[in-house]
């Protein structure tokens, strides 16, 4: 354990950043006008794609963020193992904004004060010996912030609820797609910057297993349905919803009536962090609409350096009850050795994970075509997997022929993939028209030099895309 306990107690300890917040305020003007522009840019497609009926409608009438600048403690500065810099810090916005709304056939509202915390992670790398020194910054929350929004008119009045909770999910739901770990929102410094050597991988994966609550009696309920307890004598009906930053949500089965559900069930979930939250979401199957029992909270670190083993409370609303769940987990680091990748696991479930399958798409070179009318993006497909980069469109001062994507596909290796495993296929599109293709055999990423088959491959019609295959084995971390 004292390889993986050094790791998780590594710190420099923590700094202030006083001199990060005067820069920050002096540029704030600057950083004003580019998240007003980013936010409409981003946001105001999400609402129509994303919100019900005339919500759907919602768009900026004025967006100002406002002159009270974000700050930033606890600095901690650590070098990672893959030539770069990680700066994790706290974040806390209390902005003071001047934000309207509008849509059809919603009254205008607006936002007048927005409150932003979270625990943010900058990543550095790669380190060169050119100026600026820096290859890209990549920057990502550790987990998803805390978002409470303050409205004006209409939806302070009756709309509250229905405009706040909306238009926070949408905002959150971005924020977890562009920059919540394992997503990060890449900036590049150097123009030439090589993306394979930018990518941080995961750091391992945890496998947990959800044991057994106690002294669960469900959450308070509406009238009708304590009139309807009443008449059926309601026992819970629990079931865990399980999450690991912004990793897919996996959930338990249903233990029906019981207090005291026991399930000892286990999942493997991907980290990209160690201070990544595992977050327990206990549900109450019920026929008339799932009730919230409560969440349970810990960290990778926490659980790991608890010996593996915790005993969580499971808080409703902010309010502790007197329910509990254990939890256990092991930490698996991942390792380029195809021995380990594909010995036999005579104890592992069809769909266990054995190791990790990784597609870095960097660009594609020497597109045909007028330019207005490309619209590339790539396809990544192993088995039943399938993957695409976000699409690329003409605009001055941008090389749609020779497009960079930087986008990074992890999939998770079960033994039911590798019984008979599928060959990787990165395929050319234009729009939704797949244009050229290649398949790259399991077999030669196997027996690549670590694992790894990187290089532009030949998609046909003197296209090239530039792509990165990787795979990596599970090896229980001491």
């Amino acid at each position: 354990m004292a390889g993986l306990l050094n790791k998780l107690t590594a710190s420099g300890g923590t700094e202030s950043a006083d001199f990060l917040n005067d820069i920050v305020e002096q540029l704030w003007p600057n950083i004003n006008v580019a998240g007003c522009r980013m936010v409409k840019d981003i946001v105001e497609p999400m609402f129509s794609a994303m919100l019900p009926g005339p919500l759907a409608t919602l768009r900026f009438a004025k967006l100002d963020l406002g002159p009270v600048p974000l700050r930033i403690s606890e600095v901690d500065v650590h070098k990672t193992d893959h030539n770069g810099i990680k700066l994790d810090m706290d974040v806390i916005w209390e902005g003071k904004s001047d934000i309207d709304i509008v849509g059809n056939m919603v009254p205008k509202f607006g936002i007048e004060h927005i409150h932003l915390k979270g625990r943010l992670s900058i990543l550095l790398a790669p380190l060169t010996n050119v100026i600026p020194l820096i290859g890209a910054a990549q920057v990502a929350f550790i987990n998803p912030p805390e978002l409470k929004l303050d409205f004006t008119n209409a939806a302070n009045i009756a709309d509250c609820f229905l405009v706040d909770k909306a238009v926070r999910k949408v905002i959150l739901n971005i924020i977890s797609s562009m920059a919540v770990l394992p997503n990060r929102y890449l900036v590049k410094l150097d123009s030439n910057n090589d993306y394979f050597k930018t990518y941080l991988p995961h750091i391992g994966a945890l496998r947990l297993t959800i044991g057994r609550a106690v002294n669960i009696n469900g959450p308070k309920k509406s009238g009708a349905k304590r009139f309807l307890d009443k008449i059926i004598k309601d026992i819970p009906d629990c079931y865990c919803k399980v999450r690991v930053g912004a990793g897919e949500e996996w959930r338990t089965s249903t233990k029906k009536n019981d207090h005291n559900p026991e399930w000892n069930e286990t999942h493997d979930f991907l980290v990209a962090d160690h201070d990544q939250q595992v977050i327990i979401d206990v549900q109450d199957d019920d026929l008339v609409g799932d009730d919230d029992v409560g969440i349970a909270t810990t960290t990778v670190k926490d659980i790991l350096l608890g010996g593996g083993s915790q005993e969580l409370d499971i808080v409703h609303d902010g309010v502790p009850t007197d329910a509990k769940i254990t939890v256990h987990a092991k930490f698996f680091n991942f390792v380029d050795d195809a021995g380990v990748l594909t010995s036999t696991h005579s104890d592992a479930d069809e769909g266990q994970v054995v190791g990790l399958a990784t597609v870095l798409i960097a660009s594609a070179l020497g597109l045909q075509g007028q330019r207005d009318e490309l619209n590339p993006s790539i396809k990544v497909t192993w088995g039943a997997k399938e993957f695409r980069t976000a699409a690329k469109s003409y605009s001055p001062g941008t090389d749609i022929f020779n497009p960079s994507f930087d986008q990074a596909f992890q999939i998770p290796v079960t033994v039911d993939l590798l019984a008979n495993p599928s060959n990787f296929k990165i395929a050319l599109l234009n729009k939704n028209n797949e244009t050229g293709f290649v398949e790259i055999p399991f077999l030669d990423v196997l027996n690549a030099p670590s694992l790894i088959k990187e290089e532009s491959f030949d998609v046909g019609s003197g296209a090239t895309v530039r792509a990165s295959v990787s795979l990596r084995g599970l090896r229980l971390a001491h």
